[in-house]
């Protein structure tokens, strides 16, 4: 690896210092909140079944030299889940995760999540330790606002909550949940030519190929996303079912499900859910997600398992992911997320991205 440029490394290391000041104080609200800290594997049977997250891949060699093939993790959750199997009631990761395709001013194929699980507990207290933690943020970074580009918000403000379905019909015109259908097992889905025809009128670019996903991730980048945590950090929340990911169903609301994601400043921070624990649901989503995947890109990854099998043992849980380097990037008001990595090799044309 190139040799930091060491002229660039005493520019950034006031933030860096920051950075590692923002960690201890996370551990530390962790530690009096009763989380116990863990550390899982990097190396993974699956690396998760997202159909637009992409892996790197290698082979385990085992002694007689036969060959397994193995992935960095994208997330530590579903080993994280595993622990909740065993019993464990509250936990948390700094982990070290890997994810290919992903270079910019907010991505890195190699990033810190901070992930933690309550088991017992309702998502909606997940919201309230969001709160809590951008404010232990901002205490530890020193500064009242937290900026990126153009944007600037109060840290200690309470998030505004809001419904997916309400984001989209208050800045999108669109009634979101209108374009959902029950299908012949009675399960709700998208009508991918009822939001095409939305899209269109939006003057949004539709593809032959297009899903409903693709379709509904168009629109929030266009014409939600922009209008999310401009004055405070907003919680989105209420997801519509197809984009439950491993997510519950809302109870007497199939139609959406108990996740939600934390903006501020625009930057998509964290992202939550109240956990679904049927393994054999959670079974018919990757496959549909794998499914999906190899139509888009070719390719598709193992399911896990020994994680679904976890599953019919965990508990009732609420859990989420938070990307600790956007968090220390807002809170220090560095440009890029390079910038706030103690080791990064800035990307090609990350200066201009600035």
């Amino acid at each position: 690896m190139p040799r930091p440029n060491s002229s660039h490394h005493a520019d950034r290391r006031p933030v860096l210092l920051a950075r590692g000041r923002i960690q201890a104080a996370i551990r530390g609200w962790f530690a009096e909140t009763g989380f116990v800290e863990v550390e899982t594997p990097a190396l993974q049977v699956s690396p998760g079944n997202e159909t637009h997250l992409h892996a790197f891949g290698t082979d385990l060699i085992g002694p007689d030299g036969a060959r397994s093939p193995r992935y960095l993790r994208t997330s530590p959750e579903f080993a994280a889940k595993t622990l909740l199997a065993a019993g464990e009631p509250r936990l948390f990761e700094f982990a070290r995760v890997f994810r290919n395709r992903e270079r910019g001013p907010l991505h890195h194929p190699e990033f810190t999540m901070l992930e933690w699980y309550r088991a017992s507990e309702s998502y909606e207290t997940l919201m309230e330790d969001c709160a809590a933690l951008l404010a232990v943020a901002a205490k530890a970074a020193g500064t009242s606002r937290f900026t990126h580009r153009d944007r600037s918000i109060d840290p200690f403000a309470a998030p505004e909550r809001i419904t997916v379905a309400e984001a989209f019909s208050r800045h999108a015109g669109l009634d979101l949940l209108a374009t959902l259908e029950k299908n012949n097992g009675g399960e709700f889905e998208g009508n991918r030519l009822a939001l095409a025809s939305a899209a269109a009128q939006m003057d949004i670019a539709v593809a032959d190929d297009d899903s409903w996903g693709d379709l509904f991730s168009k629109i929030m980048a266009e014409k939600v996303e922009p209008h999310l945590g401009k004055d405070r950090a907003v919680i989105l929340y209420e997801y519509p079912i197809p984009q439950a990911a491993l997510a519950r169903a809302k109870p007497g609301e199939p139609r959406v499900s108990e996740r939600f994601e934390l903006y501020a400043c625009g930057v998509e921070l964290a992202n939550a859910f109240g956990e679904l624990t049927d393994p054999a649901e959670q079974r018919r989503r990757f496959e549909a997600a794998m499914a999906e995947k190899q139509r888009i890109h070719g390719e598709r990854y193992p399911i896990d398992e020994d994680f679904l099998a976890a599953l019919s043992e965990m508990p009732p849980a609420s859990g989420i992911a938070l990307g600790f380097d956007r968090l220390a990037m807002l809170a220090t008001g560095a440009p890029h997320i390079e910038h706030v990595l103690w080791s990064s090799v800035a990307a090609p044309g990350a200066e201009q991205d600035r």
